[in-house]
């Protein structure tokens, strides 16, 4: 057994031409460049920081290229027990469909204001982007109006 494994250490060697080219054993090197990463949104209230996944739509888009001129500090308040709103201050293209919301979801309304939903609704939105990891949402976003940070992470 001894020597059949030294027999296929030999052959090995010989193969890749001595020890000295082990690292160029027929092998090229590849350049990998990797993808760019779409920028995650990043919403920061008080201590907490959440972060979600953009959708694809137009909407989102233009929301993305707005923060990529600087965060957006919006003054959100509870509305209906189900979602926290405020004024974005600017108004962004819509793409209403009729949805129903989950906890996270982070939906353009009327065109000029932005909701961050810790309930369900169902009504005719543009969602813009979901949290990833809702847990806990309505204890992180807190009770009553709350200043909201929007960036690019």
């Amino acid at each position: 057994m001894k020597w059949i494994c030294m027999l296929l250490v030999a052959v090995g060697l010989c193969a890749c031409g001595g020890s000295a080219a082990l690292m160029d054993c027929g092998t090229k090197e590849v350049e990998q460049t990797a993808a760019p990463l779409e920028p995650a949104l990043k919403i920061t209230v008080g201590d907490e920081v959440l972060l979600a996944t953009f959708e694809d739509n137009s909407s989102a888009e233009a929301f993305r290229d707005l923060l990529a001129q600087g965060p957006i500090t919006v003054e959100m308040q509870d509305y209906g027990g189900f979602e926290k709103v405020g004024p974005l201050g600017t108004e962004l293209t819509r793409n209403d469909a009729q949805i129903t919301t989950e906890p996270g979801d982070v939906i353009l309304y009327q065109g000029d204001q932005i909701t961050i939903y810790y309930d369900t609704n169902t009504w005719s939105f543009t969602r813009l982007a979901r949290i990833n990891d809702p847990a806990g949402l309505k204890e992180k976003l807190g009770d009553g109006t709350v200043c909201v940070t929007f960036s690019l992470e």
